[in-house]
């Protein structure tokens, strides 16, 4: 293994390490090792560098090419993120949820944080369009009603226009969110447009429209628009939303709840 940290070898082998994110887009700490064959304290030592001057971004287990359109992590990789966080926003929207209500629960791991405190409400019907809440209700919980659609591996969700079927005949009084990226000046974004058509048709179909977004998502801004600032309820977030970002949704008359 070349493990050298010398300005002339260390360099080449960080380009190198960067042109192999900008080919796969996310990559893990194991895949630099095998590529660059250096060892993994070598790699996270480079990735730690490249992160300061924000040439990428690390998650957990491996890093991402840093620019203006979020990369969506995998799934798994997600759930390691505001983990705390997560369960605080999770909690807070659980007081929200009326026991016979109806619900939508979005894809992405805060979701998975809230479907698990929703197992004992029998008498809830939760429409999702997420295949990690319904292993979670498979074999116990509220009543369960999936939108079908098309697969989305990397999200582990079901999008794009074959959704409509459902979400055209029902209605929900409350409709989970989650997003990849949100800031007011350019609304709620995602990194797939089947995913984004799947999520409008939630938003006309609910009452009220709540986001859960830990602090890391805001003043990020992805490939694809599915709302505006104006079309959220409330949203649910950690005291380290930015305050630029809390007063400009204020005014807009949506409600904020910091865990």
């Amino acid at each position: 293994m070349n493990d050298s940290n010398t300005k002339d070898l260390a360099e080449p082998r960080r380009l190198k390490l960067l042109n192999l994110l900008k080919e796969h887009r996310i990559l893990r700490v194991e895949d630099f090792v095998r590529a660059l064959d250096v060892s993994a304290a070598t790699v996270r030592r480079d990735l730690a560098y490249l992160e300061s001057s924000n040439d990428l971004r690390r998650i957990h287990g491996g890093a991402t090419i840093a620019d203006n359109n979020e990369v969506e992590p995998l799934f798994d990789d997600k759930t390691n993120i505001a983990v705390r966080e997560k369960r605080a926003i999770a909690a807070a929207a659980l007081r929200l949820i009326h026991p016979q209500g109806v619900i939508y629960l979005d894809g992405g791991s805060t979701m998975l944080e809230l479907a698990r405190l929703l197992i004992s409400y029998h008498q809830l019907t939760v429409v999702t369009n997420s295949l990690r809440v319904v292993e979670i209700f498979k074999g116990n919980g509220p009543k369960m009603i999936i939108t079908g659609g098309e697969c989305r591996r990397l999200s582990q969700t079901f999008v794009g226009p074959l959704t409509r079927g459902v979400l055209d005949r029902i209605h929900v009084d409350l409709a989970f969110m989650g997003t990849i990226g949100v800031s007011f000046a350019h609304g709620l974004t995602t990194t797939d447009s089947a995913e984004a058509f799947t999520k409008e048709q939630v938003i006309k179909a609910a009452t009220r429209t709540i986001l859960l977004a830990d602090s890391t998502k805001f003043q990020r801004t992805s490939y694809v628009k599915f709302a505006a600032a104006n079309q959220l309820s409330i949203i649910i977030s950690d005291k380290n939303m930015p305050s630029e970002e809390q007063e400009a949704f204020k005014r807009e008359g949506c409600e904020l709840l910091l865990t």
